[in-house]
């Protein structure tokens, strides 16, 4: 398993399938347990996620920890990743051939973690994961869907996903933080 994240790491750090590798600082790929049964999927890294390579350690990630410690949830015990293993420019919203240039990069980490229960954070991430998993007719917006648990089948067994706002929403509307905590309950059930 490690084996395998760390030739998927180097895998990324050489690629350049999309003109996002020109502008990046560092890849992030995504890190925590290998042996996690919880995975969160964010969209993209930010400024501070490129500048160190690392998921989720800038305002936004000071937020998801929050929402962590929140329910007792430590990172150590997570596997953390987003779609883009590189930042937009201006972290604007990621196109859909920078998706299709990165979605094999996530699905083999999906793969080789095999969650039991995938967190999407956002309306991207969400909407990749239910394509990805079938899920085509549930996708509405995150103000309808998030905290809404969906249990499927695959091969692996059953796998939970739990749509979420994305963290970066209390950063710019401190009252959502309350809707993420509660939202957050769910996972602990």
């Amino acid at each position: 398993m490690i084996e395998q994240l760390d030739e998927l790491k180097q895998t990324i750090e050489k690629c350049n399938k999309c003109k996002l590798y020109k502008t990046r600082n560092n890849p992030v790929i995504g890190e925590g347990n290998p042996n996690a049964k919880i995975m969160f999927i964010g969209e993209a890294p930010g400024f501070n996620e490129d500048k160190q390579g690392k998921p989720f350690v800038g305002q936004a990630g000071k937020i998801f920890d929050e929402l962590l410690n929140s329910i007792n949830l430590q990172r150590e015990k997570i596997y953390i990743t987003n779609i883009l293993k590189c930042r937009p420019p201006q972290n604007r919203n990621p196109k859909q051939e920078e998706i299709k240039a990165c979605a094999p990069y996530l699905d083999k980490q999906i793969k080789i973690i095999n969650p039991k229960i995938i967190c999407c954070l956002g309306n991207f991430a969400t909407q990749f994961i239910f394509n990805k998993f079938g899920l085509k007719d549930k996708i509405k917006g995150i103000s309808e869907i998030h905290g809404k648990p969906i249990q499927i089948s695959n091969l692996n067994g059953k796998i939970t996903i739990i749509p979420f706002y994305h963290p970066a929403v209390a950063t710019y509307n401190v009252n959502m933080l309350n809707t993420l905590k509660k939202d957050f309950e769910k996972i602990k059930k």
